[in-house]
Order: structure tokens, then C-alpha cells, then sequence
């Protein structure tokens, strides 16, 4: 039985992974900072034993690394780490503040950085693992008003390229998943703060998107099942793009 771990896992994308890793019988470690949410999924699963939940604030490092240690602790390995949870905010470089470029940093990049320091370890000493990182099509140059988001993604683009080249000797994948515009609470939510409501953002995408429509949560998730599957064994330093034909 495999395990997998998600930086995130409580809405959005990542929760549908979660589910459709417990419908292969796979067990998911992931993890937020409502804990609420984290416990009425786990409670509604009917799947316990296969669920951990950590509640975890992705500014404090130092909580990653126990993130990992209690994983490991309950399920004794981690075959496959997701790297989903990230913010979005609405900035150019001329509206950039200090205050917002540190923390979609933080959030994006550092605390992905650090919990794959930790997991990369425990896959190198198993000698296999598969990563998954969750892009966005921000990260060739992104939209005008999305600037630090872009480069945090780009970023992320280096670094699964990176640990495939110099860690395949070790067993360990790496890809890429590049989700284009999704219908997710978060987005929802964003959209509202700018005046948009859910009908006319779904009206808005239909006229961007080449395919009409923009993704549903569970667009992404069986090419994330791929990359962590065994049929995959031979697939790492790749970018898949699940947009919808949009490129930014």
C-alpha cells in the first residue's frame, strides 16, 4: 500500500486527490491550518486508519520537518509527496509590497523547499519516491498583475527538474503538473474580493480558455495519479500541461 503525502489536501485540487488516493487504498498524510476542515474530512471518510491530518501554518518552517517525522511515525513510509497548497495574490511589481511578495514566497516556495528537504531524504534512503509539483501557467512570464506568483512557479519548475537530473540515480522522480484556471474554492473566493461573482467569472473563462470552460477539481487528478503510480516508473523530468489550451 502506498503512501502518499500532500503539502495541502484540505480544499480544492489537493482534496480531490486525497479522495481518489483513498479509492486506490493508498494512505494520505496532509495537512492545513483549519483544522476543522482537516478533521470533518477525515471524520465523513470512513477510511481513518488511512488518514492523517497535521495541522500546519506553511510560515513556520519548523513545523515541516515534524510534519514529515509524524507521517513516518503513522504510516512508516512515503512513497509519493504532492506539492499543491499555494496563494495567489493580485500584484504587479509596480503594486508589489514587501509584506505580500514574503509571503507568497514563503508559501509557494520556501515551505515546499523545506518539506522536500526532509521527504527527499526518507526517498533517498527507501532509493524510491515519485514528486509531484503543481504549477500554474503563470510560469513562462505570467499575467502583468501576478508577478511574484509567476516566478514562484517558475521557480518550482527548476527545482523538480533539478531533483529529477540529480536524484534519479537515488530512485526518485520528479514532474511537473501545470494547472491552468481552476474552479476552486479559493479562486471563488478570490474573484468575490474583486467584484466577480461565481456566474460571470464562469462567463469570463468560457471566452479566455480555448476548451471553453475552465478545469473542475478533478481535472488535474488522474495525471497525478499516473506520476505517483507504478506505471510511471520510467517518467521523470516532465511537464504536463492540464489547461485547457491556455498559455499566459
Amino acid at each position: 500500500m502506498k503512501t502518499v503525502m500532500i503539502l495541502g489536501g484540505v480544499k480544492g485540487v489537493g482534496r480531490q486527490i486525497l479522495y481518489s488516493c483513498l479509492d486506490k487504498g493508498y494512505n494520505v498524510s496532509f495537512c492545513g491550518r483549519n483544522a476543522k476542515l482537516g478533521n470533518e474530512i477525515i471524520e465523513s471518510s470512513n477510511s481513518e486508519d488511512q488518514l492523517y491530518f497535521h495541522h500546519l501554518d506553511l510560515n513556520k518552517i519548523d513545523e515541516l520537518k515534524r510534519y514529515r517525522d509524524e507521517t513516518l511515525k503513522r504510516f512508516g513510509k512515503i512513497d509519493a509527496l504532492i506539492l499543491y497548497a499555494g496563494i495567489t495574490p493580485v500584484a504587479s511589481i509596480l503594486d508589489t509590497e514587501e509584506d505580500m511578495y514574503d509571503s507568497v514566497f514563503n508559501i509557494n516556495l520556501k515551505a515546499p523547499y523545506f518539506l522536500l528537504k526532509h521527504v527527499l531524504q526518507t526517498m533517498v534512503d527507501a532509493h524510491a519516491g515519485s514528486i509531484v509539483f503543481f504549477g500554474s501557467a503563470h510560469m513562462d512570464y505570467g499575467q502583468e498583475d501576478r508577478t511574484a506568483y509567476a516566478l514562484t512557479k517558475s521557480t518550482l519548475y527548476t527545482l523538480s527538474t533539478h531533483i529529477a537530473r540529480h536524484y534519479a540515480k537515488y530512485g526518485v522522480r520528479s514532474n511537473y503538473l501545470v494547472m491552468g484556471w481552476t474552479h476552486t474554492e479559493g479562486e471563488v473566493e478570490l474573484r468575490a474580493s474583486e467584484g466577480v461573482n461565481e456566474e460571470d467569472l464562469k462567463n469570463k473563462a468560457k471566452d479566455i480558455i480555448p476548451m471553453g470552460r475552465m478545469l473542475n477539481p478533478t481535472d488535474p487528478v488522474p495525471a497525478v495519479l499516473y506520476f505517483i503510480s507504478d506505471e510511471s516508473a520510467m517518467t521523470t523530468g516532465s511537464l504536463i500541461r492540464i489547461t485547457g489550451g491556455e498559455y499566459i
